[in-house]
């Protein structure tokens, strides 16, 4: 991943995961908290980084492409 999107993560995407409304799932978030050693939670934190990176681009990517069709959309429609 390139310092960007480590920053982005950093700064933007952990604090915003921290600051969710975590109702329903406390169990599950819990057992991440307290059946990982040391290790584990840091292989597990930096796996969260990758995916939430690849998914912020794929959302940037997937709304380049829809602009692009609701724009020819727009001009076949006169």
């Amino acid at each position: 991943m390139t310092d960007f999107m480590r920053w982005l993560y950093a700064n933007y995407v952990w604090p915003y995961r921290k600051a969710l409304d975590t109702t329903g799932y406390e169990t599950p978030l819990s057992l991440m908290d307290t059946c990982l050693d040391a290790e584990l939670k840091k292989e597990y934190r930096r796996t969260m980084e990758f995916y939430a990176g690849h998914a912020f681009l794929l959302g940037l990517r997937t709304g380049v492409g829809l602009g692009e069709e609701i724009s020819a959309a727009e001009e076949r429609m006169g």
